[in-house]
This record gives C-alpha cells, sequence and structure tokens, in this order.
C-alpha cells in the first residue's frame, strides 16, 4: 500500500506504559475513558467509538464515544440510515461476511476514494458525520456481550478529511488488541462481581458449560432433574440472569477454566 508499517522503540515505550498503567475509572460500560484517551494520544484520531453490533436485531447494545466532540446521545434517524447500507457496505459488514475478527481494517483496504464516496453509506451517514477515515478493531469472539447471532464489539478511530490511517497505525492497533480486550475483560469484573456460589453450583455450571442438558446432568451426579433444576435456579438468581448461557457468560466471562478451580472460597 506505499505506506510505512515501521513501529519505532518509542512507539513501543509507550504502548508498554499504556498497558501496564493501573487504571481506577470505571465507567458503567465499555473501556477506562483514561486509557482510550491515551489511545488517541498514541494513534491520531477525531474521534474513538466502542460499540457493542447486534446486526441481527439491526441495533447497538453498547455506545462509548471518546473526543472534544463524544456525543452518546442516540439518534434514531441516523441509526436507521446506518443499518439501511450496513450490509451493503464492505467494512462495515467484514466482521459479518467474513467471520475475521482478527484483522484491523481501513475503508481503503475495500474501497477507493471514488468508490467509498459512491456509496450510500458514506452519502448519508459517514459524510453527514464529517467522517472521511477509519480504523476497525474487532474483539476476539467470546467476549462478554457478544453471546447470540451477529453480535461483535468493535473500536472504530475515526477522522475526518486529511491523510488516511497509516499502516503504522494499524500495527500499533493490532498489537494493542490482546491489551485493549484484557481490559475490557477486567472492566467487567469489576462492573460485575461474580457472587458467591457454592461448589455445587459451580460444578453445575461446568457441566453447562461443557454444553449437558438438565437431564444428563442428573444421571451424571446421580440426582433428580427436580433437584437439577433448583440449584441452577438458585444460581441464576444470584447471578442475576435467566436462562444458562447467560449463566455461564457471567460466571466464566474468560472462558471456561479446570473442573477443579472453584472450592469452598469464592475465586477472585
Amino acid at each position: 500500500m506505499g505506506r510505512s508499517s515501521s513501529v519505532s522503540d518509542l512507539d513501543l515505550r509507550t504502548l508498554a506504559a499504556i498497558v501496564s498503567e493501573k487504571r481506577t475509572d470505571e465507567p458503567s460500560q465499555g473501556l477506562p475513558p483514561s486509557l482510550l484517551s491515551d489511545l488517541m494520544g498514541q494513534i491520531r484520531c477525531d474521534e474513538l467509538t466502542v460499540a457493542g453490533f447486534d446486526s441481527h436485531r439491526q441495533a447497538w447494545w453498547l455506545t462509548q464515544v471518546a473526543g472534544p466532540d463524544g456525543d452518546e446521545t442516540p439518534d434514531e434517524d441516523a441509526d436507521l440510515t446506518h443499518w439501511e447500507h450496513y450490509w451493503d457496505c464492505q467494512p462495515c459488514s467484514y466482521p459479518d461476511r467474513s467471520g475475521d475478527l482478527r484483522s484491523v481494517v481501513t475503508i481503503a483496504d475495500f474501497y477507493s476514494a471514488r468508490q467509498w464516496h459512491s456509496t450510500g453509506m458514506y452519502t448519508d451517514y459517514y459524510r453527514p458525520l464529517g467522517v472521511e477515515h477509519e480504523l476497525m478493531l474487532c474483539m476476539p469472539a467470546g467476549t462478554p456481550g457478544t453471546g447470540g447471532r451477529g453480535r461483535t464489539l468493535r473500536m472504530f478511530l475515526f477522522r475526518g478529511p486529511g491523510p488516511d490511517f497509516s499502516e503504522r497505525d494499524r500495527a500499533l492497533l493490532t498489537l494493542l488488541r490482546p491489551h485493549l480486550y484484557e481490559a475490557y475483560l477486567d472492566a467487567e469484573r469489576r462492573r460485575h462481581p461474580i457472587p458467591r456460589l457454592t461448589p455445587r453450583q459451580w460444578q453445575l455450571l461446568h457441566l453447562l458449560a461443557a454444553g449437558h442438558t438438565n437431564v444428563q446432568i442428573a444421571r451424571r451426579l446421580g440426582v433428580s432433574e427436580g433437584t437439577v433444576r433448583k440449584h441452577l435456579e438458585n444460581a441464576y438468581r444470584r447471578l442475576d440472569v435467566s436462562n444458562r448461557m447467560a449463566a455461564v457468560a457471567r460466571a466464566f466471562p474468560e472462558g471456561v477454566p479446570g473442573p477443579c478451580a472453584h472450592s469452598e472460597v469464592q475465586p477472585q
């Protein structure tokens, strides 16, 4: 693409400082604002948005905006316009169409400037917002909140008219991706600390996570299906969820650990 992808030693030292800093700001959703501010200082952009996409229902389940003009107030007309053009916009729908959540992509990966300016998404949605360039990152599959068809968590860096994002910018965001994921998990843990569960409830949740039905769990443990159902109902109540998928996601936000990981003492 003719743009430098070199990451300097200074870049690496700055990244190390960003990811190692202890963050005390706890937003109600998304990532710590101080982290987003540091990221905007490292990769120049006019606005940074963390967005939870639900392309199946054509809705957002999370919106966090950082930047001098950041505004998280819903705009129903703009939302309708976005979803109207979503599937026809190649970079927008790329994660859904391809299943690729690893690649950090730009609009220029899919369109020339002329092609981009001729799309309905640009004409009706991006241009009125003053956006010309975009750098998009997706969080890994299994990130809290992404369970279900069409649900992804993404980060967007936006720029208005002027230079596009460089390969150096892409490389920096790619290096930061696992750390941003860990920061999001940490923020979720602080927002939703896991309540104390009994060893039996942890055992049942492990079996749920392995895909067992209530009948299979009852047979395996030598108890009645009604007993299993009662234990799960109590666990759901403590986890503040209403179904098994939500219970597993809530109890194991970083994936399911080994079967002996939980005992009488609640894990920290």
